[in-house]
């Protein structure tokens, strides 16, 4: 069962485009990595989701349910961690986070404790007085304090420490294992590879891959490093991006079949080779720079 689904969604800010036909399905119970750089439209297609702004054309549906038409069910299930974090600064987080939960028909108070525990977050500290680090804890709390069905993160480690990034993500596959479902947007790479099932990239407001990541991991790419006697002159052969040389070394992405690389390479006396599985940074290059070309 997909969660979300979204087509053909469009959004324009007069002549400027921020998303342009753009199809996505979120499955249910799995951590779904969405990826690109600031401004690539991230957070623009979460805020539509969210009822926050609204779509210029195009259909989403979360639950099954319009995003417009149905708002409110929606939102009663749905848990949502904004890039940026505002609060009311003369509030204590505790009152801030009571104040949420009354909006939820169950009763939130000891996963509020349990969650402020975990974070080593100060329930008793107003919202003025607290680092960037801190009000993330606070959007954390408030993003989960209800047990939801759907959790919406936006850039959700922004301010927190590295320990603290590895208990909050501790805490989101702990909510996977309870049944929720995760949207992760993030550019932050390493992350997505560390937590996430499936990853959509995205660049200027349109999608240009979506795959498992272990489709990522172990599939089709492999990162290629050469040693030659003599330096080897620029060449082109279908399937290599990323290309850095110095002297009589080069390294690149590859997608292909390896004979033909190794025919196109022999002719250079080949010392040493390594072929290797890429980082997750450098398959998103890879895709990007086959965008630009």
């Amino acid at each position: 069962m997909n969660i979300i689904e979204v087509k053909k969604l469009n959004k324009h800010y007069g002549e400027a485009r921020g998303i342009i036909d753009l199809d996505l399905d979120v499955q249910e119970g799995e951590i779904f990595g969405f990826i690109g750089p600031n401004g690539a439209g991230k957070s623009t297609t979460i805020r539509i989701l969210m009822g926050l702004i609204f779509k210029s054309s195009g259909e989403a549906k979360i639950f099954g349910l319009d995003i417009e038409n149905d708002k409110e069910k929606i939102l009663e299930q749905v848990g949502y961690l904004p890039s940026e974090i505002f609060y009311y600064d003369n509030m204590k987080a505790i009152e801030l986070l009571k104040y949420s939960a009354s909006f939820y028909n169950i009763n939130c108070e000891s996963r509020i404790y349990e969650l402020a525990k975990r974070l080593d977050l100060d329930l008793n500290k107003k919202i003025e007085d607290m680092s960037l680090g801190n009000r993330k804890k606070v959007g954390i709390v408030q993003g989960l304090l209800h047990s939801p069905r759907l959790i919406i993160l936006d850039e959700p480690t922004n301010g927190l420490d590295p320990l603290m990034q590895q208990t909050f993500f501790e805490i989101i596959k702990e909510e996977q294992q309870r049944g929720a479902t995760i949207l992760f947007s993030s550019h932050i790479l390493s992350e997505v590879q560390k937590i996430c099932d499936r990853v959509a990239i995205i660049k200027d407001g349109k999608i240009l891959k979506v795959q498992h990541m272990r489709e990522l991991n172990n599939g089709s790419f492999k990162t290629v490093n050469v040693t030659t006697e003599i330096q080897i002159k620029p060449f082109e052969l279908q399937g290599i991006t990323n290309i850095t040389q110095a002297g009589k070394q080069i390294s690149f992405i590859y997608k292909g079949d390896y004979n033909v690389l190794l025919t196109k390479l022999l002719k250079y006396k080949i010392q040493d080779i390594s072929i290797i599985e890429p980082t997750l940074d450098e398959i998103f290059m890879h895709y990007y720079e086959k965008e630009v070309k």
